[in-house]
């Protein structure tokens, strides 16, 4: 049987979740909903309805598993909570510092719908958790060091364009090349979150708009831009379009640890991502971890949880027994 998945929101990760659907044997994409005129938004998949988003409840006996695709700044603290009683839902929720209140929350629904929930999936939070927790259990005497980019950070261009007066705006994460050089050569720096990345953005402001108003909210925004040497450009929608129209994105998780009985051996592990399209992987990894929810949830394992709490083998559309005869 196949797994009946919904998309809800069609934005840059709902279309990735589109595609990433198609490359998977065992889903059906079922239903979009969106916030919009259902009737406005085209889709990439043919004879696969669009319902508005406040008739979502009617559908909670056709889907699986619904995937939600709105930004963490706003939308999802609200969205995932509210459907997780109705729906196994997935997310994508990055504010790192707020995934614990995140968690209890979307929990308490879901485990008053019995239903199963992820948050936090992708590849930071995701797949960069999984190894920062892989490296730590190898490498107990060590230290966790994780940077970004170059690359587009879809969650903080979200950010800038809820200000008001922002039209649209893309923002970069930038590694610092000599702290991540020092920590490949397993030098063990001490590094602040300033000393690690640098973030760079590019804005299209409305007409007449107060620009240093702009740049002050966008410098002075905690947990995404308060913590780092950021830079603020200024730029036409044509700029935006000729030159930041792709989404890439990429980095590393790097732990450097010593082993021995007098930790005389040094060793460094390193996990790395480049990628053309950030919403694209991202998407990819929601999928493989939406059939493990709906596994969890046909066992009977309600709650929410997170990519730590999965089992590999639940990812996979392979058996156990060929996972075993063929990885291991």
């Amino acid at each position: 049987m196949s797994i009946r998945v919904g998309i809800f929101g069609y934005g840059n990760l709902g279309r990735g979740i589109e595609s990433a659907i198609r490359q998977n044997d065992d889903m059906e994409l079922v239903a979009f909903f969106t916030r919009r005129d259902p009737s406005t938004l085209i889709t990439k998949t043919s004879g696969v309805p669009v319902y508005s988003a406040n008739d979502i409840e009617k559908y909670k006996n056709d889907i699986d598993v619904l995937i939600l695709c709105g930004g963490s700044a706003t939308d999802l603290p609200v969205q995932t909570p509210a459907l997780a009683q109705h729906f196994c839902v997935v997310d994508s929720f990055d504010t790192h510092a707020r995934i614990p209140e995140h968690l209890a929350s979307v929990d308490a629904a879901a485990r008053k719908g019995e239903k199963t929930a992820l948050i936090s999936c992708g590849w930071d939070p995701g797949m960069f958790s999984l190894n920062r927790l892989y490296a730590g259990a190898i490498l107990p005497d060590g230290r966790d060091y994780t940077f970004w980019g170059r690359g587009v950070s879809q969650g903080h261009s979200d950010a800038i364009r809820r200000i008001a007066g922002v039209v649209d705006a893309r923002q970069y994460t930038i590694p610092v090349e000599s702290a991540l050089e020092a920590v490949r050569a397993g030098k063990n720096p001490e590094l602040t979150t300033r000393e690690k990345h640098t973030r760079e953005c590019f804005v299209v402001a409305e007409e007449g708009a107060d620009l240093d108003r702009i740049e002050r909210e966008i410098k002075e925004m905690p947990n995404y831009f308060a913590d780092y040497d950021t830079t603020v450009h200024f730029i036409s929608m044509e700029e935006l379009k000729r030159d930041h129209s792709g989404i890439p994105h990429g980095g590393s998780v790097i732990r450097s640890g010593k082993t021995g009985i007098d930790g005389e051996n040094s060793h460094v592990i390193e996990y790395s991502l480049k990628l053309d399209s950030n919403p694209e992987f991202t998407a990819s990894v929601i999928v493989a971890y939406a059939r493990a929810v709906v596994r969890l949830y046909r066992e009977g394992n309600y709650g929410c949880k997170t990519v730590l709490d999965v089992p590999p083998v639940y990812l996979s559309q392979k058996s156990r027994d060929e996972l075993v005869k063929t990885l291991l």
